[in-house]
């Protein structure tokens, strides 16, 4: 039987979906990715909004929808003004949820970590995933619809090389917020899973890792590089539509053979 004309449906052309941390990175190339595939993207930025709107017009110009929204997303009421506008933009209506947003840090020992230094990890980080993630729950177990993708770490697994665990400790609550999450939603037909990426091509690595430790790190990866945000995106776009239709509770690893478990 000959497949030829054969149009896959892969369930993300006209879905609403929001990107949080969008304007840049990993989120920047998750929102293109939509866009190229006809979601209806919102695209979440913090405080670069220039950058965020030229995610949109890369999307428009592409013929997808776009918009830009900015929020806080450490307290619950960034939270709560984010969902609140995409439930307007787009009349109450959400499908898919990246939740993208967060920070790295500056190397700094346990002995020497302060507690503002390890509140402010977990606040944008762990909490603020948590917030993302309820506020699209209450949206979503109405419509017994809905697919969620949390942006976890290698370095949830591994506890990072050293200098920074607050962060590998709130991508840690991040893997158990998504099993937990899954189990919990699984009956309303909401899926939610993690992608946990080894080192990325970003602007953030490029002015955060130094050249010596880049070679480390490449010389530990048996695919032999740094990963690219496109290939993030690809594992993302698969879990939120139809090819994860089975896949709920995952953490998937994306590191080149970084880490084989």
């Amino acid at each position: 039987m000959s497949d030829k004309g054969l149009t896959i449906d892969d369930g993300i052309e006209g879905r609403v979906a929001l990107v949080t941390g969008a304007s840049s990175g990993i989120g920047r190339g998750i929102a293109l990715a939509l866009g190229a595939r006809k979601a209806r993207v919102v695209v979440h930025f913090r405080s670069s909004e220039a950058k965020a709107d030229a995610v949109v017009r890369l999307i428009q110009a592409s013929g997808g929808e776009a918009i830009a929204l900015q929020a806080d997303l450490a307290t619950s009421d960034g939270v709560d003004q984010l969902f609140n506008k995409v439930d307007r933009a787009f009349a109450n209506h959400l499908d898919f949820v990246v939740n993208n947003a967060g920070e790295w840090m500056d190397a700094v020992t346990i002995a020497e970590c302060t507690e503002s230094q390890w509140d402010h990890m977990f606040n944008v980080n762990a909490k603020s995933m948590f917030l993302c993630c309820r506020a699209a729950a209450q949206r979503m177990l109405p419509k017994k619809h809905g697919s969620i993708v949390n942006m976890g770490s290698v370095a949830g697994h591994t506890g990072g090389g050293g200098g920074t665990v607050p962060y590998c400790a709130a991508k840690a609550a991040i893997h158990t917020l998504t099993r937990g999450l899954a189990r919990e939603l699984a009956a309303a037909n909401i899926r939610v899973n993690a992608v946990a990426p080894g080192v990325i091509e970003t602007d953030m690595t490029a002015g955060r890792v130094s050249d010596a430790m880049r070679a480390r790190i490449i010389a530990g990866t048996p695919l032999g590089r740094f990963g690219e945000a496109d290939e993030i995106a690809a594992m993302v776009l698969t879990l939120l539509g139809n090819g994860g239709s089975y896949i709920t509770g995952q953490v998937i690893d994306v590191n080149g053979g970084l880490l084989m478990r």
